[in-house]
């Protein structure tokens, strides 16, 4: 043998454009916020930088702050955009710039006082709060609104003086208003308790939700009727056209008299319209059943995806770079990709043979439509060149399935929300005792990938990692004085190699110096040589190694993962276009079922799958208990039992119409299209 001066095995490789890189991970503590963890980091860069040489350089890659400052920026514009726009609607219909003021103040307070709750309860600004102060900007002004236009009635058709209708309207439509309300509240609230994963990010949506509503209350029985008593002017509002008061025209004339002309039609045809509703109602059946089904939205665009490269068991670091560099190689060629930052063996779980590309697209402005290329000098540049993130997903996968002897996967980087596991859109598992058994039946299920709706398809049970098995025989062993022991350590020390049999001392720079063991690369993996090494025997003396073992070579699983105290295998992948989760969960438990295997293999899904079934339970049992309570509220405010059934039959009347629009827009029911029904039935029962 021979001793050199050199360094430890490398294990990975990090590249960056094409360039060596170190790659940095910094992750926050669990109570820790993530901006401000990310913008302390940031800080620091530069007098770090400072201190490294001209030809070193930082450039941060991954950043999450970048994505929750453009989701923000985005719920602020639309948080804006919609109070302009809902007080807009109330200047269309009353033609008052005071009523219109008097609305639109209810939006900024009733945001505002929200905010205070938020901080009292320890809630951040994120896109679960932002998303429910967003769908609230229509709701809150509703009460505002209803007692403005009672009070504006009043003033305009009685002619009472603004201070004596402040009182009076308000009195008189306060007991609808607080139903309205309160039956609003508990819409939400329910929503809050879900136990699921959702559950917890929803728990701040429904909180912030009803707390911006139960202020709208208050703003519309305190500051609406004062600014109604002080802004409005007897004179000027009481003015009116020849017939009627000056509102009760124009636009709102036109839609009085067409919904007076529905009205009696609907009331001299009672039957077939009764009919008709059933039909509506029953419509909602077949409806659910067309549209598809998913935990959150797929065809999100983030910019930003990661790719996956697999390659047999076995393979080298040396041999897994040269795919590496294959892959970057078609990767930089794409004028889509911005940057591309590739590592080879840096999988938490995965080896040498595995490779993770961090992939960022060019911004939204310069790849998907705009608005704003309509109204420059060549309004045909907008529908020029636009591609969405699931448009470079595929082409991706096409490019790298070129590349011989590696299996491929691309998906989003992160999901909006996630759940602490592997981010995959399918995570499906089959348990059973036996290992070959489970490779044998993921891999048939794996190879019909492409025909049950599924993209970049793979396992995590493979048998094809290569081993030597030593046995050994115990009989020639204790003949020759020769300890399984000793035999387990010698080969440890030769083939596995010792990291630090002794420490090594340089005086003349004042280091010390790991000292490893181990036979030459290309030694350690060749039988003939690992025959030949020498152990030694009590008494004194060696023995040659393949006098009291037999080496055979064999294949193994690479890893054994178990769950619920069983062995799994679970095959993973994503999504192709046109499909959506739910069906393709229930194409792979169609496709296990068609297989017929021995009771002892069993199914289960993890992941998002879990969840879609969970959360949709419990979506179901909120609306269930929100149907409860406002039946109850109702009950108690109007003293009757029937006239809660009269307005609450709105709800099953409008749900067909809301699952009609999710699927001839070709929408999916999910986690958020779920929140909107939610405020629907809301918006719904307050009309």
């Amino acid at each position: 043998g021979w001793a050199e001066d050199g360094t430890k095995e490398q294990r990975t490789v990090s590249r960056l454009n094409g360039r060596p890189s170190v790659t940095l991970v910094v992750k926050r503590q669990a109570d820790a916020n993530t901006v401000e963890v990310i913008e302390s980091v940031k800080k620091k860069l530069p007098a770090i930088q400072a201190q490294l040489p001209a030809d070193v350089k930082f450039e941060v890659i991954e950043d999450q702050s970048r994505y929750i400052y453009e989701a923000l920026h985005e719920v602020n514009l639309h948080l804006v955009l919609g109070s302009i726009l809902a007080s807009l609607v109330v200047f269309a219909f009353m033609r008052s710039w005071r009523a219109t003021f008097i609305a639109a103040v209810a939006i900024p307070c009733s945001v505002i006082s929200t905010f205070g709750v938020m901080w009292a309860l320890h809630f951040t600004l994120n896109s679960v709060t932002m998303l429910a102060l967003v769908l609230m900007v229509g709701i809150v002004i509703d009460d505002a609104i209803v007692v403005l236009e009672n009070i504006f009635r009043f003033i305009e058709e009685k002619g009472m003086h603004p201070f004596d209708a402040a009182r009076e309207a308000t009195k008189e439509i306060g007991t609808a208003v607080l139903a309205t309300t309160l039956s609003l509240v508990v819409i939400f609230v329910p929503v809050s308790f879900m136990s699921s994963v959702a559950g917890r990010f929803l728990y701040q949506f429904g909180i912030t939700a009803g707390v911006a509503v139960m202020v709208s209350l208050l703003v519309s029985f305190t500051l609406t009727p004062l600014m109604s008593a002080r802004l409005f002017n007897l004179g000027e509002v009481s003015k009116a056209a020849h017939g009627g008061p000056k509102s009760r025209g124009g636009l709102y004339g036109w839609m009085e008299r067409l919904y007076m002309t529905v009205l009696a039609f609907c009331m001299r045809h009672r039957l077939p319209v009764l009919v008709l509703a059933i039909l509506v109602m029953a419509s909602s059946v077949p409806l659910y059943l067309a549209l598809r089904q998913e935990f959150t939205p797929g065809n999100t665009d983030e910019g930003e995806f990661e790719i996956g490269l697999t390659a047999k068991e076995g393979t080298s670091l040396t041999q897994m770079d040269e795919v590496s560099l294959m892959a970057e190689r078609e990767l930089l060629a794409m004028p889509q990709l911005r940057l591309v930052q590739g590592g080879v063996g840096s999988s938490r779980i995965g080896g040498a043979n595995t490779a993770r590309f961090y992939v960022r697209l060019a911004p939204h402005k310069e790849r998907v439509f705009m608005w704003s290329r309509l109204v420059s000098l060549t309004p045909m540049d907008a529908f020029k060149g636009n591609y969405s993130q699931r448009d470079v997903l595929q082409e991706v996968r096409t490019r790298l399935r070129k590349i011989p002897g590696v299996r491929v996967s691309a998906r989003p980087a992160s999901g909006s929300i996630s759940l602490g596991g592997p981010n995959y859109e399918i995570d499906f598992s089959i348990l059973g005792p036996d290992l070959e058994s489970l490779s044998r039946y993921a891999e048939e299920l794996r190879d019909r990938s492409a025909e049950l709706g599924l993209a970049d398809a793979d396992t995590t049970l493979k048998l094809d990692k290569p081993e030597f098995r030593v046995h050994v025989n115990r009989e020639r062993a204790a003949a020759l004085g020769v300890s399984v022991e000793d035999i387990a350590t010698a080969l440890r020390i030769m083939v596995g190699g010792d990291d630090r049999v002794s420490r090594f001392r340089d005086v003349s720079v004042g280091d010390d110096y790991d000292v490893q063991v181990r036979l030459a690369d290309g030694k350690r993996n060749d039988r003939e040589t690992i025959s030949r090494l020498y152990v030694p025997r009590q008494g004194g003396g060696l023995v040659r190694l393949d006098n009291v073992v037999d080496i055979v070579e064999g294949q193994t699983a690479s890893r054994i993962d178990r769950l619920d105290r069983q062995r799994t295998v679970s095959i993973r992948g994503s999504i192709a276009p046109g499909y959506a989760l739910k069906d393709r969960l229930e194409a792979l438990q169609h496709a296990f079922e068609e297989m017929n295997l021995p009771a002892t293999y069993t199914t289960k899904v993890s992941g998002r799958g879990r969840e879609l079934e969970r959360t949709f339970k419990e979506f179901l049992w909120a609306f269930l208990l929100s149907v409860i309570f406002m039946y109850m509220i109702l009950a108690s405010q109007y003293e009757s039992l029937v006239h809660p059934f009269t307005i609450l039959l709105s709800l099953p009347l409008s749900l067909p119409f809301a699952l009609f629009s999710l699927w001839v827009t070709n929408n999916t029911l999910n986690l958020y299209s779920a929140l909107g029904l939610l405020v629907l039935f809301g918006v719904v029962k307050k009309n």
